[in-house]
């Protein structure tokens, strides 16, 4: 399985939807604390089902 993109919509602090692609290669997430970088991984991990 190769995951491209991840949508999420109503998880955590991810309210409203949002696209986020995953390009080839080397791919960091990056920001402020508080911003849902965690979320974003927590997300992916459900989504796959760990």
């Amino acid at each position: 399985m190769k995951i491209t993109e991840l949508r999420i919509a109503g998880f955590k602090s991810f309210v409203d939807p949002q696209d986020v692609p995953i390009e080839p290669g080397l791919t960091g997430i990056v920001g402020p604390n508080g911003c849902g970088k965690s979320n974003l991984l927590e997300a992916l991990r459900w989504a796959m089902g760990a």
